[in-house]
């Protein structure tokens, strides 16, 4: 049996990825046993054997301050190991890091823990001790010049560990008492109505052109006349436009006004809303 060979085998049996299992055959001699050995010694082996599996719980971590906020997800297979004492301590670090590199993941993997080891180390050693998949998932960073950020989060595990997590940066060329209140109560409102885009314009054309095609199949068999269905169409799809753009959309704290008539009521100088992100677990 080849080098080649050998490796694909101890991948086959171990799930470890190419490089690891050339490494231990190189450790081992070519001795097969010895190199899956090492390989579960080193945790590669069980950890790389649960990344088949499906990873769908977890939590959103938040970190910064209100000129640098980032939002970062990682997730596991149970809302229990959620919960678990060294996978908070871990995601906890793991938060502060990303802010630090500004939510590039390559950097991030490769960023020094405070055991010296980097993240992908302690993200193997985690796996293999917890028994769960565990992934790094969606990142954004919010940072503009001249700005604030507003953050808000939802079913807080603990500190800055929680299942829902938003950021909001408002321009900052006017600072009062009135606008921080709505940057609070927007992020909020963010959490709770979900828009997909800042204006209706933003929103991605394959979005768009989804929710049309579904309207379409809804009108096709109701019986209508064309141009009537035309019409219908054109209202759903401003109505859809509408209720998933943040600033058209109605402002929970009090309905009958739209988010943009609350700013433009606070402020006199017309600040904006530059953007904002939104993470949910599941979503």
């Amino acid at each position: 049996m080849n080098d080649i060979e050998k490796i694909k085998k101890l991948r086959q049996t171990t799930g470890a990825g190419f490089k690891d299992c050339n490494s231990a055959l190189k450790e081992s001699q070519g001795d097969l046993d010895k190199a899956a050995e090492i390989l579960r010694v080193k945790g590669i082996a069980k950890a790389s054997k649960k990344m088949s599996r499906d990873a769908k719980e977890g939590v959103i971590l938040l970190s910064g301050d209100n000129n640098k906020t980032s939002l970062l997800e990682v997730n596991c297979e149970t809302d229990f190991v959620a919960k678990n004492d060294d996978f908070i301590s871990f995601v906890k670090e793991l938060g502060d890091l990303n802010n630090k590199c500004s939510s590039i993941l390559e950097d991030l993997s490769k960023s020094k823990m405070k055991n010296n080891k980097t993240v992908d180390e302690n993200l193997v050693a985690l796996i293999a001790k917890i028994g769960e998949k565990i992934t790094i998932g969606r990142s954004k960073t919010i940072e503009n010049k001249n700005s604030k950020n507003f953050s808000y989060q939802h079913s807080i595990i603990k500190d800055n560990v929680s299942k829902l997590g938003v950021i909001v940066s408002i321009d900052e060329t006017e600072k009062s008492e009135n606008i921080n209140t709505f940057g609070k109560q927007l992020a909020m409102h963010i959490a709770a109505s979900n828009p997909i885009a800042l204006n209706s314009d933003d929103i991605d054309k394959e979005i768009i052109d989804k929710e049309q095609k579904l309207i379409s199949e809804e009108l096709k068999n109701s019986g209508k006349p064309e141009e009537i269905a035309k019409k219908i169409s054109l209202g759903k799809l401003n109505k859809f436009k509408e209720e998933n753009s943040l600033m058209s959309q109605d402002w929970v704290m009090e309905p009958k006004k739209k988010v943009k008539d609350v700013l433009s009521e606070i402020s006199k100088k017309n600040i904006k809303i530059n953007e904002f992100i939104r993470f949910k677990i599941g979503e």
